[in-house]
């Protein structure tokens, strides 16, 4: 027997290969959960808040190189996966969401949590349509498969894709022979006056003969799996290369020709590389705002040429590059080979960051003793804001693991769901278990750090390190430099993390570092704990990350009279 929707859905999913569904549960969704249940498939994960489980997924995802599963329930909590579903949405992470809905019988005839469009409801699939690359109500059983396919097609695309599912549905029975699901779409050939790979190569040729070649690579490289043909391609053109913010695991931080981060929070390696160069070429990033701040002006001088699944915001000869191992491994047998260089790369230039003489420790202090404390192949989940700036400038990502910055939204929080996702899937890697770090401000902790639950009842290798400084210190940063410093909505009282979350959960590791002489034995029990563990460091909320925007508005105060 075919048995139920639910069923159906859930068959399908393990037939993907994927171990674990995300979510929260609730009455439009608990379908799905009875099925999981029944299933000799995926472990089902009930987080605590659907913002987190969309993270959950997210993190899944860009560990694993495949599709993420949130599932969640009607109105609210559908509501909650926006942020979610936009961070993957921005930042191209391949994740199938599937959303609980009233029954049919029910919609615009005053359901509890409508969403239908009748009678002046939210319209959802209007709604979500926004945040994913394909979103479809299914209101039949025999509609599934066809719907099913295209999602996890277009998911697989690069982004969310959410199906939306009546209650009543979901309990249906699925066709004895439900019809084949569509022919995967053929992908629309490039405009006309694109490069192809023999032209890029001939001109890659050409500026390698007049000078030195910078390559600036984004985090395409890591989903499509192609850090070593862009280490391949380096070698063959002798190039230096910079990496976006958000993708400082597709090379090594170490390796040859390495110059360190673009953008906002960038190396002044990079910049000079840039200024000597014959030409620029961008793989697998489209070089938004973040990764290119300070080098606008010295693109325009460049011949910038550019290849990944769509073209970059700055002027480019763009090649379409939908799998970048395959495009890059082309083009190296037009370009040939090169024994891969042995020197590593010099030590990078940190920013050069006003003196603070607040309380707590400084940014560049716990980075780097964070570094030496890393374990093999860990794995660095971290949020955006001043905490996230010293991260991606200062710390060196260790080979065979993963880095992630939340940049596509800047979504505070994102980095306890994500981590915890990616610790699920890298739990019994083939390599074998990484240990997961997230580093978030305590700002982010309050947004959704309570997810440490699920890390603690599920036994996650997860290190949590907060910088506390009691203040969203961004926006006091932004205070300070862009609003005269007049007022502060963004200091608060005093809290005790460390003390809290060690009474919340007995026999959690949590300690608390007030002086740097504490770090390295607090870093080093927390990255050695068999599950998780919590380290709450506390910091000035004054001091300046690592920013270019604020460093460069400081230098201007200083030089008008």
């Amino acid at each position: 027997m075919p048995g139920r929707v639910v069923d159906y859905l859930v068959d399908m999913i393990a037939d993907l290969g994927i171990t674990h569904i995300f979510g929260v549960d609730g009455a439009n969704i608990e379908d799905v959960y009875d099925a999981i249940f029944d299933a000799n498939g995926p472990v089902g994960v009930v987080a605590k808040h659907e913002f987190s489980a969309a993270t959950m997924a997210d993190g899944y995802a860009r560990s694993t190189g495949g599709l993420g599963i949130v599932v969640a329930t009607s109105g609210g909590g559908a509501m909650n996966l926006v942020a979610g579903l936009a961070e993957s949405y921005t930042s191209r992470v391949p994740v199938l969401a599937l959303i609980g809905q009233p029954p049919t019988s029910l919609e615009g005839r005053g359901a509890f949590q409508d969403s239908s469009g009748l009678a002046e409801s939210i319209d959802a699939a209007a709604l979500f349509a926004t945040v994913s690359r394909y979103c479809a109500r299914v209101d039949d059983p025999a509609e599934l498969p066809g719907h099913l396919a295209a999602a996890v097609t277009a998911a697989k695309g690069g982004g969310p894709a959410v199906l939306l599912l009546p209650k009543d549905v979901q309990q249906q029975s699925m066709p004895i022979d439900p019809p084949a699901p569509p022919s995967r779409a053929t992908r629309p050939r490039a405009a006309d006056g694109h490069p192809t790979v023999a032209e890029l190569a001939a001109e890659l040729a050409a500026a390698r003969r007049t000078g030195k070649i910078v390559l600036i690579a984004g985090d395409q490289v890591a989903r499509d799996d192609a850090r070593a043909e862009l280490a391949e391609l380096v070698a063959a053109l002798d190039a230096s290369i910079g990496l976006a913010p958000d993708a400082k695991d597709v090379y090594p931080n170490t390796g040859p020709g390495y110059c360190g981060v673009a953008g906002s929070m960038g190396h002044a390696e990079l910049v000079e590389a840039l200024r000597s160069a014959s030409a620029c070429l961008l793989v697998g990033t489209r070089l938004p705002v973040t990764a290119r701040a300070g080098l606008d002006a010295l693109l325009t001088e460049l011949p910038v040429l550019s290849i990944g699944v769509l073209p970059p915001h700055p002027a480019a000869r763009h090649l379409d590059g939908p799998d970048l191992a395959a495009t890059i491994t082309e083009l190296l047998t037009r370009l040939g080979t090169a024994p891969a260089r042995g020197e590593a790369a010099a030590d990078l230039t940190p920013m050069p960051v006003p003196a603070a003489d607040g309380p707590g420790l400084r940014y560049r202090t716990v980075v780097e003793a964070i570094q030496r404390e890393l374990p093999s192949g860990a794995d660095i989940f971290v949020d955006a804001g001043n905490t996230g700036a010293a991260v991606v400038h200062y710390l060196r990502v260790p080979e065979d693991g993963r880095f992630v910055v939340a940049l596509g939204m800047g979504g505070m929080g994102y980095a306890f769901g994500a981590g915890i996702g990616s610790a699920f899937a890298r739990r019994h890697a083939a390599d074998g278990p990484h240990r997961t770090i997230v580093i978030a401000g305590d700002g982010s902790f309050y947004m959704h750090g309570m997810e440490l639950h699920t890390a603690v009842e599920h036994d996650l290798p997860v290190t949590f390190v907060v910088f506390n400084n009691n203040a969203h210190a961004m926006c006091v940063t932004r205070e300070q430099l862009y609003y005269r410093d007049r007022y502060s909505f963004n200091r608060f009282r005093s809290t005790h993390l460390g003390a809290g979350i060690a009474a919340m959960f007995p026999g959690l590791p949590a300690r608390t570092v007030a002086e740097p002489g504490e770090l390295a034995a607090a870093l080093r029990a927390g990255v050695t704990a068999t599950g998780p563990s919590f380290l709450e460091i506390l910091c000035d909320p004054d001091e300046i990350p690592p920013f270019l925007p604020f460093l460069s508005t400081i230098d201007a105060s200083r030089s008008t009279p």
